[in-house]
Order: C-alpha cells, then sequence, then structure tokens
C-alpha cells in the first residue's frame, strides 16, 4: 500500500508496536507546543503591542538550532538516543512552567530566556527523534513514517491551534502553559517504553583530544558529505522555504491580531494557524497520489511545492476577510509540507545512520539560521511602518527563489 494512503498509517501502527510509542509520545508533545504558541502571542500582544516583541519570541525560538545543531547532532551520533529524548522531555516539563512568572512587560524579557532554553533543548530532542527513526522501522516503512509523523504534526497543529485559541481566550494564557507543560510528561513517559537497538550505532573509539571535543566527530561528517554530494541539495530544501517562511510565521499573528481583527484575543491568529495545519496535513497525501512514493516524483513534487506556496500567498496578501486568506494559507501549506516531509524521507533513505545526527543537524542549522534573519527582518520591517500586506508580498515572492533552483537542479540530474 502506497504512503500518503491513510490505511498505510494505520496498517503501520497497528503492526510496529516501538513506532506506536514513538509517534504518539509526538503527538502529545506537539499538541501542548501549539497551545505554547498561541498563549505566547496573546501574551507578547497584550504587554508590548509589538511586531519586533513576536519575531525576537520566534528568533529566540530558531536560533538556538543554528548555534547548537552541530554538537547537538554529534551528541545524538554519540549517546543513548532513547536516554536523550526523555531527559529532554522532562527538562521541558520544569523549563515551560517558566513562562508563569512573566506578570508585566518589563519581565518579557524573561519570556525570550526561556524561547532560548526551551528550543535548545528541543534540538537535541529533534536530532535524537530524527535519527531514530530509521532504527525502528523497515525501509518499506520509512515513507510511511515520514508521511505520517507529517500528517499528525499537521493535525496537531491545526487541532492545537485552535484548541490554545479557545483555552487561552476562554481560561487564560496561564492555563495553555500549563497544559502545554503536562504534556511533557506524558511524552517522557511513552518514549521510556520503546525498544531501540543501538548496536548499529555504537562502537569503541580511542579518547584523543578530537574525540573528546568532538571536531573528529565533525570532520568525519563533512567528510561524509564531500563523499555524498547528492546530499547537499536536499539539506538546503529547508533552508530555501525558511527564506521566506520565518516572515510568514510573524506575519500569520500580525494578520490574525491586528488586521483581521481589533486584536488581542487569540482567536483569530489561531485560525490561521489551524489552516496552516490543515494545508500540511493534505499536503504530501495529494502529492503522493500525484506523483508516487519514488525518488523521482518526489523530486518533483518538492519543486512544485515551492510554486504552489509562492503564488497562495500572494493571494493571502490580497485576501479581503480571514475566511479567504484561510484558504490561501492552507494552499500555500500543502506545497510547504510536501519540502519537509519528502526531503526528511530522502534524507532518511539515503544516510548512514553513523551519521544521522550530524547531517540532519546541518539541516536544521541551516534552516533556522535562514528562519531567523527572515523573522527579525520581517519584524523589523513591520516596526520601520510597511503595510503588512507589502511584506506579505515581498516574501511570497522569495519562495520563487529557492523552487526555481531546485527545478533548475532536477533538470541538469536528468541531462547528464
Amino acid at each position: 500500500m502506497p504512503a500518503g494512503h491513510p490505511r498505510s498509517y494505520m496498517r503501520l501502527l497497528r503492526q510496529n508496536r516501538n513506532y506506536r510509542q514513538f509517534w504518539f509520545s509526538g503527538v502529545v508533545s506537539q499538541l501542548g507546543d501549539w497551545f505554547n504558541y498561541i498563549a505566547i502571542f496573546v501574551l507578547l500582544t497584550e504587554l508590548t503591542g509589538s511586531g519586533r516583541a513576536v519575531s525576537w519570541y520566534l528568533i529566540a525560538k530558531f536560533i538556538p538550532t543554528a548555534i547548537l545543531g552541530p554538537a547537538c547532532g554529534i551528541l545524538v551520533d554519540r549517546l543513548n538516543r532513547k536516554s536523550i529524548m526523555v531527559s529532554c522531555d522532562l527538562l521541558r516539563f520544569v523549563v515551560v512552567l517558566g513562562y508563569l512568572f512573566v506578570v508585566d512587560a518589563g519581565q518579557v524579557w524573561l519570556v525570550y530566556v526561556l524561547a532560548l532554553t526551551q528550543e535548545s533543548i528541543w534540538t537535541f530532542s529533534h536530532l535524537a527523534r530524527q535519527a531514530t527513526v530509521p532504527t525502528i522501522c523497515k525501509p518499506e516503512e520509512i515513507n510511511v513514517a515520514n508521511g505520517l509523523a507529517g500528517t499528525s504534526w499537521s493535525v496537531m497543529l491545526a487541532a492545537g491551534a485552535a484548541m490554545g485559541g479557545f483555552v487561552t481566550s476562554l481560561f487564560g494564557w496561564r492555563i495553555a502553559i500549563c497544559i502545554d507543560s503536562a504534556t511533557f510528561l506524558v511524552s517522557a513517559l511513552l518514549i521510556s517504553r520503546v525498544v531501540i537497538d543501538y548496536e548499529i550505532v555504537r562502537r569503541k573509539v580511542s579518547l584523543t583530544w578530537k574525540r573528546i571535543s568532538g571536531l573528529e566527530d565533525f570532520l568525519e561528517g563533512v567528510k561524509y558529505l564531500d563523499k555524498h554530494r547528492n546530499l547537499i541539495p536536499l539539506i538546503f530544501i529547508k533552508s530555501g522555504w525558511a527564506l521566506a517562511g520565518g516572515g510568514i510565521l510573524v506575519m500569520l499573528t500580525v494578520f490574525g491580531e491586528q488586521v483581521f481583527t481589533g486584536g488581542g484575543s487569540g482567536g483569530q491568529s489561531g485560525i490561521l494557524y489551524s489552516m496552516r495545519g490543515l494545508g500540511a496535513a493534505i499536503g504530501p497525501i495529494v502529492a503522493w497520489r500525484l506523483f508516487g512514493d519514488e525518488q523521482k516524483g518526489m523530486q518533483w513534487a518538492i519543486g512544485l511545492g515551492f510554486i504552489v506556496s509562492a503564488f497562495s500567498y500572494l493571494l493571502f496578501a490580497m485576501a479581503p476577510t480571514i475566511a479567504l486568506a484561510s484558504i490561501f494559507v492552507l494552499c500555500a501549506h500543502c506545497g510547504g509540507s510536501v519540502q519537509w516531509v519528502f526531503s526528511t524521507s530522502l534524507l532518511h533513505r539515503t544516510i548512514d545512520s553513523r551519521f544521522r545526527g550530524r547531517v540532519f543537524a546541518a539541516e536544521m542549522a541551516l534552516m533556522t539560521l535562514f528562519i531567523s534573519v527572515s523573522t527579525w527582518s520581517t519584524g523589523q520591517a513591520l516596526d520601520l511602518g510597511y503595510a503588512p500586506r507589502d511584506i506579505v508580498t515581498v516574501l511570497s515572492v522569495l519562495f520563487f527563489l529557492p523552487g526555481l533552483l531546485w527545478l533548475s537542479h532536477l533538470f541538469l540530474i536528468r541531462n547528464r
């Protein structure tokens, strides 16, 4: 049964107990994450009313991966990945509760510190999760697992954003934060029950200074990429999306809280983020039906995904109502999720287990660097007085550039 078919997801969850536990832990924590996002967006809007404040929060969420990613990737390839994931969940349970201490505008700095800390821990955990998927799945299950992960992330975004907006509006942002914190305890419990074979990633090594410092591991990863140069364009796929994607995340909040509403309740931004999630759930399913789940079809679908995102956000910039804007957000993230899920599947198929942590760390470091620059630039443009619709128009055009570069790369490969 091909990837993208709902019955293939059900069969994977029914037959692979390890992956079922692993998947459910991610679903639970993702649901809480979106409660967190909406709650903090509302908190910052209430305390500052500044687009720059939202952009700095997103930068604080993104930048740790760019800085810490390479080092985390080395450790993920060296340490027990299950222990990493459980420990990270327990740490985040404590850190997220720290947001409850923010009570006025003078303490907004604490939001940024906590976001930096939380995302630093997430970087470690995420790389361990990415490196674990091929270990607990058979080769023929990898596409299905990535499709299910992408779909469930999207559904949790849609449900979490909508529920987060509802809970925040009805009970306040502090209750949403408490719910997010509790999800990490549930996730840790589920991960602790997953059985993972680490024989393929352990090896005895001599304790030289290069090994202890991580330099030897880093150089080994560089040599691996130099030997497998076909991986390099794939590593830049998510960075291509991030070129405009960081700014888009800021603008979804701005449109939801300022352009389409008198502001501040959290409901409107929740709608837009929910449609983002719904689109991301639909995208890979449709693309697999149209292009198949073989390498060549998935590569062409990635290029088309960029073009769909670009045109959709051009239309979003001109949308007169929240209802019409929501449809364009859905379409845009149909394209965006194809880039994410398909590039991840292609990397999982290709990378040797010993190097997964380092290669995915390089990919995430590049992506978060681009997304941080995009987010910061968008926040600056907002505070300089540029109209939100004009900013989104510029961002939508930026989606075309990586799409055209990727399609050109595919044409060059085909004509060799």
